[in-house]
């Protein structure tokens, strides 16, 4: 395992240049499946539980970015990182689910007239480009952490960590409303 003190000093900039390309390659699948590609099942019978799942996805990522940042302030690094572990896990199965929803059913869309429309397109352009920066910087964190880079781990999560909790739980809200306007 490495330790602060014998963390690598070779340069990272081909690993952030992957994780960039990888995050942007990413992004570019996700808008093409959402906004281009036709959707396989349009009467949205299959899988149709696909977003409540995702929803309970980035609710309990957001749980455990919380419960990661509690143990860092009390210096429990083990907790830490299992906690940190499990926010991403959580984030990676939601990814999962967001994608095959799309896939199968393409975008739902907020009803014209429904209430508080304004504030859920702002709300979701919030989300949606937050994300977008939020991908790789969670990927990076990660890899100054593993790689034991702490010093640089710790810079980076102090943007990382309240990206990805606003991503979380606005993806939560987001859904609830949509639910709303919908029924």
């Amino acid at each position: 395992m490495t330790t602060l003190t014998s963390a690598p000093k070779d340069n990272s900039r081909a690993a952030i240049a992957a994780i960039l390309a990888i995050s942007t390659a990413a992004t570019l699948f996700l808008f093409w499946l959402i906004y281009i590609h036709p959707a396989s099942d349009t009467t949205g019978t299959q899988y149709a539980f696909l977003p409540t799942l995702n929803a309970i996805f980035n609710g309990l990522s957001a749980v455990s970015l919380l419960i990661g940042f509690t143990f860092i302030k009390a210096r429990k690094i083990a907790q830490h990182r299992a906690a940190m572990i499990t926010a991403f896990i959580f984030s990676t199965l939601f990814l999962i689910g967001y994608i095959l929803h799309h896939k199968l059913h393409g975008d739902v869309l907020y009803p014209a007239h429904a209430a508080f429309r304004t504030f859920y397109l702002w709300l979701l352009g919030s989300h949606i480009l937050l994300a977008i920066v939020a991908l790789p910087l969670v990927l990076v964190t990660f890899f100054f952490s593993l790689t034991g880079r702490i010093r640089q781990h710790r810079v980076v999560a102090r943007w990382t960590f309240p990206i990805w909790l606003y991503v979380s739980v606005t993806g939560v809200i987001t859904y609830v409303m949509l639910r709303l306007a919908l029924s």
